[in-house]
């Protein structure tokens, strides 16, 4: 299993779990297949991003 990981990282957890909720909802208007797992994770900087697995 690999990860791919969004380009960017966020401030907060509610910014970056938008963008799950998004990518879980909107993901078939651009023709792709929804992700098997997603999830939001800690950078050790203490930012928010999210990660993938196709």
């Amino acid at each position: 299993m690999k990860w791919i990981y969004w380009v960017r990282l966020y401030d907060t957890k509610f910014q970056a779990g938008c963008l799950v909720r998004r990518m879980e909802n909107d993901w078939w208007i651009y023709g792709y297949d929804c992700p098997k797992e997603i999830e939001v994770f800690r950078s050790r900087k203490g930012k928010y991003g999210v990660r993938y697995v196709p």
